[in-house]
This record gives C-alpha cells, sequence and structure tokens, in this order.
C-alpha cells in the first residue's frame, strides 16, 4: 500500500546535504519576501489579471525574459563551483565530492540550454517578430501561454531535486547512457532531468509551430519573403528546426525513461539494448539544437549592423541562402561528436566534409556584416560593441570548429578541455552575446527607455575580457590532454596555472553581470533623463520602429502597407505625405489562465512519473485531458475592439 500511495518517495528524499538544505532555505526565504511584497502592495489580482494569464505576446515575451534571467543566475552560481573546485582540485579532491562535480556540470548544461538561452530568445522573439512583420499578434495566442507555462513547469522540475530527491543527475547535460541507466543511477536525478526537458521540449515544440505559422501566414499586406527583416528569416530557420529536432529528443528521452521505469533495455549494455543508437540519437537533436541556439543570434546582429552602418545589409539574398544552408547542413553533422566510435573512415570522411561545408555560409555571414560596416558609416553604439566582441569571438569558435571537423585532429582532442572551451565559445560568444545585443537594442522599444550608454560598454568590457581569461587556458588545457568532467587531479601535470587563470576569468565575467544588474537598476533611475518619446531612438530601419515605445498592446492600430525591404527606411526617407488613417474594429484574444492550469497539471504528471506515484500521474493525466476539454467549449476567447475606441486611443496617445 506505501508502494502504490507514495511511490519511491520517502523521508529519505527530504533534503538532508548542505547544498540541498542551503538551496531550499534560499528559494522559501525568496517565495515569502514575493509573497510578502505583493500583500502589502495589494498585487496578486493585478499579477493575475494583467501579467500570468496574459495572451498578449509581448507580456508574454517579457515573462520568458524574466524568468531566463532567474534560472541565468543559478546557472551561472553552477559554473563557479565548478570553476572553483578545479581551481583548488590538484593532489585533494577539493571541496565537492565527485559525484556532486558532476551533478553540477549535469544542471549548469541542460539549464543554460533549455531554460537560459532558449528563454530570452523565445522572450525577445515574442516581442519583435510580430511588430516586424506587421502583425498584432501570433497566430495562436492560447498555445504562446502554454508554451511559456510548459517552459516554466520544465524550470521548477529541474529545480525541485533541491527540496524533493537529494540528487541530480551526474551523467552530462545529454544523459548518456549507460550512465544514466538504473544500473549506474538509481536516484532519481535522472528521472528529474528527463521529465524536466519533457516539459520544456513540449513548451518549446508549441513555440515552434506558433512562430512558423505567425511568420507564414500573419504579415503585412506587400511582405513577401524576401522582403522580410533577417531576424525573421534565422528565427523561422531555428523554428524549423525545433518543429524537426525536438521530437527526436522527446522520443530519446521518453524511450531511455522506459528503459528505467519498465526495464525495455533499449539502450543498455547487455540484452540485446544499443547504447550507441543513444548517441546517434540524441546527437541528431543535439547538433541542430546549437544552431537553434545561434541563428536568431545572427538574424539579431544582421538588424544591428545594418541600423549603425546606416546602411541596408550587404547581399540580403545571399544572407538568406546563408541561414537556409546552415538549417540544412545541420541535420548532416551529429556524427562529428564521436569520430573516435571506430565507424570507419568512409563514414568519418562523409561527415567531415559536411562539417567543414556548415563553415562556409557562416562565413558568408561574416562577410557580408563586415561589408556591411565597410561601405556604411559606423555608430559604435553600445549594441554594436556587442557585435565587434562577437565577431572576434566567433572567429576563434569558427577556427576551433574546423579543426574539430578534421578525424585526425579530432582523434588528439577529442573529450577533452578543447572541445569544452570550443562549445562555451559558440554558446557565449555567440548566443549569449547576441542576447546582450538584442536585449540592449530592444530594451527602448520594450520599456519606453534607452539603457545608460556607459555603463553597458563597460559590461561588455567585463564580459570580453573576462571570456577570453576563461576560456583561451581551456584550449590550452585540451592540448595538454586534460579530459572535460574532471573533479581533481595530479599537480604533476602543471593544469592548475591554467585553472587557475580561467577562474580568474569568471571572476571578471561576474564583475561584468554585477555591471549590467547595476545597469539596468541606474538605468530605472534615470529613465525620465531617457525617455524614447519617439520610438525610433536609433533612427532604425524595420517596421518595430514604427510603432510607439512601448507599443500599444494591440501592436498596429492600422496594419502597415509594405513595399520594400527596410520598410520603415524607406518610409522616412520617401517624399510620401503620410495618408489619413482609416480605423477598423479589431478582434483579440482574451486572457486565460487554462495555460497555467494545464502546465500545472503537467508538472504534477511530471513529478508523479518522477517517483513513481502512478495514481497521481494518472489524475494529472485526467486535469489536463479535463482542460482542453473545457478550453474547447470556451466560444467566447475573444473580444472586439472598436473602431471609435482605438481612435480615441490613438488620438490621446498622440497628444500625450
Amino acid at each position: 500500500m506505501e508502494n502504490f500511495l507514495f511511490g519511491k518517495l520517502s523521508l529519505k528524499a527530504l533534503p538532508h546535504h548542505w547544498y540541498t538544505i542551503g538551496a531550499t532555505v534560499t528559494i522559501a526565504i525568496m517565495a515569502l519576501a514575493i509573497a510578502i511584497i505583493l500583500t502589502k502592495t495589494k498585487r496578486w489580482r493585478w499579477l493575475w489579471k494583467e501579467w500570468l494569464t496574459s495572451t498578449d505576446p509581448k507580456k508574454i515575451g517579457t515573462m520568458y525574459m524574466i524568468f531566463a534571467s532567474v534560472m541565468f543566475f543559478r546557472g551561472i552560481l553552477d559554473a563557479g563551483m565548478l570553476w572553483l573546485q578545479q581551481s583548488i582540485a590538484a593532489d585533494s579532491q577539493g571541496y565537492l565530492t565527485a559525484t556532486h562535480f558532476q551533478e553540477i556540470f549535469t544542471s549548469h548544461g541542460d539549464i543554460m540550454v533549455f531554460f537560459v538561452t532558449m528563454g530570452f530568445f523565445f522572450g525577445l522573439m515574442n516581442w519583435i517578430i510580430p511588430l516586424q512583420i506587421g502583425a498584432r499578434d501570433l497566430a495562436f495566442p492560447f498555445l504562446n501561454s502554454l508554451g511559456f507555462w510548459l517552459t516554466v513547469a520544465g524550470g521548477g522540475l529541474i529545480n525541485l531535486f533541491f527540496i524533493i530527491g537529494g540528487h541530480f543527475a551526474n551523467t552530462g547535460w545529454l544523459a548518456i547512457v549507460p550512465l544514466s541507466e538504473l544500473e549506474f543511477n538509481p536516484d532519481a536525478g535522472v528521472d528529474y532531468l528527463i521529465w524536466s526537458l519533457q516539459l520544456s521540449g513540449l513548451g518549446s515544440l508549441l513555440a515552434g509551430i506558433n512562430f512558423i505559422v505567425t511568420i507564414i501566414k500573419k504579415r503585412a499586406p506587400g511582405m513577401t519573403l524576401m522582403k522580410m527583416p533577417l531576424f525573421v528569416w534565422t528565427s523561422l530557420c531555428a523554428m524549423v528546426l525545433i518543429i524537426s529536432a525536438f521530437p527526436v529528443l522527446t522520443a530519446t528521452t521518453f524511450l531511455l525513461w522506459l528503459d528505467r521505469f519498465l526495464d525495455f533495455r533499449i539502450f543498455t549494455t547487455g540484452f540485446g539494448g544499443n547504447q550507441m543508437m543513444y548517441f546517434n540519437l540524441i546527437w541528431m537533436w543535439g547538433h541542430p539544437e546549437v544552431y537553434i541556439l545561434v541563428l536568431p543570434s545572427f538574424g539579431m546582429f544582421s538588424e544591428i549592423v545594418a541600423t549603425f552602418s546606416q546602411r541596408k545589409v550587404f547581399g540580403y539574398t545571399s544572407m538568406v541562402c546563408a541561414a537556409i544552408a546552415i538549417t540544412l547542413l545541420s541535420f548532416m553533422v551529429w556524427l562529428h561528436h564521436f569520430y573516435t566510435m571506430g565507424s570507419g573512415a568512409d563514414v568519418n570522411s562523409f561527415f567531415a566534409i559536411m562539417t567543414l561545408l556548415i563553415a562556409i555560409p557562416s562565413g558568408v555571414q561574416v562577410f557580408n556584416w563586415i561589408l556591411t560596416m565597410y561601405h556604411g558609416k559606423v555608430i559604435f553604439a553600445s549594441p554594436m560593441y556587442w557585435f565587434v566582441g562577437f565577431l572576434s569571438i566567433f572567429m576563434v569558435g569558427g577556427m576551433a570548429g574546423v579543426l574539430l571537423a578534421t578525424p585526425p585532429i579530432d582523434f588528439q582532442v577529442h573529450n577533452s578541455l578543447f572541445l569544452v572551451a570550443h562549445f562555451h565559445t559558440m554558446i557565449v560568444g555567440v548566443a549569449l552575446f547576441g542576447i546582450f545585443a538584442g536585449v540592449t537594442y530592444w530594451f527602448p522599444k520594450i520599456w519606453g527607455f534607452t539603457l545608460d550608454e556607459r555603463l553597458d560598454k563597460r559590461a561588455f568590457w567585463f564580459w570580453l575580457i573576462g571570456f577570453y581569461v576563461s576560456f583561451i587556458p581551456l584550449y590550452l588545457l585540451g592540448f595538454l590532454g586534460a579530459p572535460r568532467r574532471l573533479d581533481h587531479y595530479a599537480a604533476s601535470t602543471g593544469w592548475q596555472p591554467f585553472y587557475i587563470f580561467a577562474s580568474v576569468g569568471f571572476v571578471i565575467i561576474l564583475c561584468g553581470i554585477a555591471t549590467q544588474v547595476f545597469l539596468i537598476i541606474v538605468s530605472i533611475k534615470k529613465r525620465k533623463r531617457n525617455l524614447d518619446t519617439t520610438g525610433d531612438p536609433w533612427n532604425g530601419r524595420t517596421l518595430e520602429w514604427s510603432t510607439a515605445s512601448p507599443p500599444s498592446f494591440y501592436n498596429y492600430a492600422v496594419i502597415p502597407s509594405v513595399t520594400s525591404r527596410d520598410e520603415f527606411w524607406h518610409m522616412k526617407n520617401s517624399r510620401r505625405k503620410p495618408q489619413k488613417k482609416h480605423y477598423e474594429d479589431i478582434v483579440l484574444p482574451k486572457n486565460t489562465g487554462m495555460g497555467i492550469y494545464i502546465s500545472a497539471f503537467a508538472f504534477v504528471v511530471g513529478f508523479s512519473l518522477v517517483w513513481h506515484i502512478l495514481w497521481l500521474a494518472a489524475l494529472g493525466s485526467i486535469g489536463v485531458i479535463a482542460c482542453v476539454i473545457i478550453l474547447s467549449f470556451d466560444e467566447e476567447m475573444e473580444y472586439e475592439l472598436t473602431a471609435a475606441q482605438i481612435e480615441r486611443m490613438e488620438t490621446s496617445k498622440a497628444r500625450g
């Protein structure tokens, strides 16, 4: 009876390690502080009605970025613990056990990839894509809300082990077999990882479908595919990768869970299992995932370099073709992650050629950005600082990638810190720098005032210097033979000075993060001085800059007609007289809490399957189905905003 009621859950799952107790207390204090603030300010109702249940893509985008910011600090804490351990663990165990080190390693990778980088990108896409294509909303407003809350549910589940469980997966961020099999990981940590990825992966899949349909079907009149901004193009390519690759991740991790729960032995080392099948499947998702993380950054950098070079992007058509080529080729390179498995010269040669080919469209984009700057008059505002920093880091990462694509070289540095350095070069230097550039660039559009330029540039220098000081030593350690995932080592190797140097770089990066926090605080205090009253603080080129900062909740009172690629730039520089606006009624989606309810029940299902509480999983599944049925009978999910109401609001906005 006890097994039926509680499954594998017992009192041993309560916090009993120093880090789980500390994390649990911290989470409880933060939750209590937020509850007290909301109660004292009487903001509970406002929070529910205006934000949590909103279907406005701008508010959902803001919530994505707030969630990603919280997870970012969680991931950075993990990174600091890893660097500290490695810098002191010469001829000693250090302050972390081997198991705890591997748990932190796993947690850091999954949080930074699934919840930080993708969270920020979805947040910016929710804000900017509808504005850039002249749309009022995404194609499926409710699915947008549901996708966000499923991502939050996955983020909650991946952190719940602090409170209930005690151990996380110690398998590496891809839950590599056989380490993730029950024989080597009998605790619930791997199951937490599996079901957090199931929930967040479903949220990402829904978002991918939503953005694809929005871009294809909701563009403004006259905006053909070849008139779309490049950020829209690269986001479209990233979303195609999501709907193609994420079902592979979902299926693979579910098969792993069947191995663990029902002893299917699909990926085991014996009894008919094939662990190499797991490697193939996980990297069939994993390498496209790298481009899911970097393609949106390429689009953001294209928008930024065109705006601050004061000219259109050089080679627009080749930029579009390059993005499409990267999308297609990303599915044909996965095996370069295990050249050493013995596939033979023919297979290795094919994947080496494919991997080298994918460098060509990336190089095309780099040359086009440089030529855009060369032919323009460059303004070095803070977004351009992030772009130039990215360019320098991308060169290093690209050359390292070409080395890793060559099997004889890969045989020497495979599974070493050289690979870790290369991966972080691409994710930090490309994806994260792209996020910082995009947030800085679109911040006045989102919040209505610009960030403090001096502090933003100072944060950039901390990040750029800190990055090089942190990761160049890892390249060198890779050449010296230092393996990744190493929690301690012999002092006779001579590796410790490099680890210490890398840790100093992390401290410099921390200074950059602290500067960014201070930047937000100072900018809020000075917001009246830095208000964006024009809607166009950077002299932008694309449609989002034609709206007020921040835009109305309906984005456009009148949907614009598009006649050229950089439509807003063309409007500003043509001699056309503005036509009198003809307002029409608008149908907008109502707020709904169903996304929260469904995600909460899905969270219960995930938690129940982690601990094998089948009756609770059944109740959670019934709850999800019931919510979907109730939603299907709701015939009043929209409301109408009349032309007269719109005209009054637009007139009031013009006067005020």
